[in-house]
């Protein structure tokens, strides 16, 4: 059996400039700041004793040929590394697995390429991990999402990733104090789920109109970079209340009534800022702010504390079978 680890992730600021829509089309390419997230999906990876593939997640399938399958991320994984029989796999999320604004999908991607490819005794790289999944998402079955996502999950940490006009893509560490942001920074659940892949799609189609105002996205990955890690919190937050202005004006459903109370709600009780994690519609708020406000909202909402994750996708269990 394999057991892969991966992380969700958090954007703080560039969110958008992933999609080729813009960093194609841009000089400067796309960027955006980031972490993974310490909630993960597991993916399990088991040999079956006949040529038949077994996969659990909120249904379970059982088929003769992999070519069946309904769940497309583990098809299209099953493809590209060669494990298309005798296999059962099973994914397990920490938080709810699809809507939320984390990039549980792309995570979810990750993870079943890292677990598939060790065990068809393989050992691949975070950006072989993250390039692959962008593959099967986009390119394959045809997502309008960023890229953003996948490669978060697949290296772990805090990164400033570049999105370059060639579609090349450069990771580059920050260097943040995990203990600081936990204490500092906290998700708040708006109880909403969402498709993701039709925000993202109007915004896409939008992209040469909203040029300007995802210019001043790409520069606030920029500055908010600078603001973490010299721990300037203040500052963080109204770079992510600014970046929340910008974003909820840049395609209908983005927000909404009931995320504009939620955001007033903990704007009143001191934050500097925050803004909805993702494509927008509802998942979670990333906001900065004192455990004392998060103890005020805890009841009230799902509250959860920035904790990081350094490992990104990692296989934390191997006993050695092999296709």
């Amino acid at each position: 059996m394999i057991i892969s680890r991966t992380p969700v992730r958090v954007s703080f600021c560039g969110g958008g400039t992933d999609l080729p829509a813009y960093y194609t089309e841009s000089e400067k390419g796309g960027l955006v700041t980031s972490m993974a997230l310490a909630r993960h999906i597991h993916v399990t990876v088991n040999k079956r004793f006949d040529n038949s593939v077994r996969v659990s997640y909120s249904k379970t399938e059982i088929v003769d040929d992999f070519e069946m399958l309904e769940h497309e991320l583990v098809r299209e994984a099953m493809r590209m590394t060669g494990v298309t029989h005798s296999v059962e796999i099973t994914t397990i999320a920490d938080i709810p697995s699809r809507g939320t604004g984390l990039g549980s999908s792309s995570a979810l991607t990750v993870g079943l390429l890292n677990a598939l490819h060790t065990f068809a005794g393989r050992d691949p790289d975070a950006a072989q991990l993250a390039d692959e999944a962008c593959r099967i998402e986009i390119d394959l079955l045809g997502q309008p999402i960023g890229r953003q996502d996948q490669y978060a999950s697949a290296f772990g940490g805090s990164n400033q990733i570049a999105f370059m006009p060639d579609d090349t893509v450069v990771v580059t560490p920050i260097e943040i104090d995990a203990k600081d942001l936990a204490s500092n920074y906290f998700l708040v659940y708006t109880g909403i789920t969402r498709k993701a892949s039709d925000i993202l799609a109007k915004q896409s189609a939008s992209s040469d109109k909203k040029r300007a105002d995802l210019d001043v996205l790409r520069q606030q990955a920029v500055e908010v970079r600078i603001a973490l890690e010299s721990g300037n919190h203040n500052t963080v937050g109204m770079l992510l209340d600014a970046s929340w202005q910008i974003k909820r004006t840049l395609v209908d459903g983005i927000s909404g009534d009931t995320l504009d109370d939620l955001y007033s709600t903990v704007m009143e009780l001191g934050t500097s800022g925050g803004k909805l994690l993702g494509a927008g519609g509802g998942g979670f708020f990333l906001f900065q702010g004192t455990p004392e406000i998060q103890s005020k909202l805890e009841g009230a909402y799902k509250v959860i504390a920035l904790e990081m994750d350094m490992d990104g996708s990692t296989i934390i269990f191997d006993d050695g079978s092999r296709v």
